[in-house]
């Protein structure tokens, strides 16, 4: 069985677990709807730039 020779000091670990965050929805605000959606997602009343893709 593979058991690592040292410790994995604090640092080394914290530095490899950075990119393991959670971030917001990127947000834009749609004028054909008047209201915030998250980008390339249709908007909740059915618009996709611009235009009505669902009823």
């Amino acid at each position: 069985m593979a058991v690592p020779a040292r410790k994995t000091s604090k640092a080394k670990k914290r530095a490899r677990r950075t990119h393991q965050v959670i971030k917001a929805p990127n947000l834009s605000f749609d004028l054909a709807s008047g209201e915030y959606r998250r980008s390339h997602h249709v908007s909740l009343k059915g618009y996709y730039k611009g235009r009505q893709v669902k009823e």
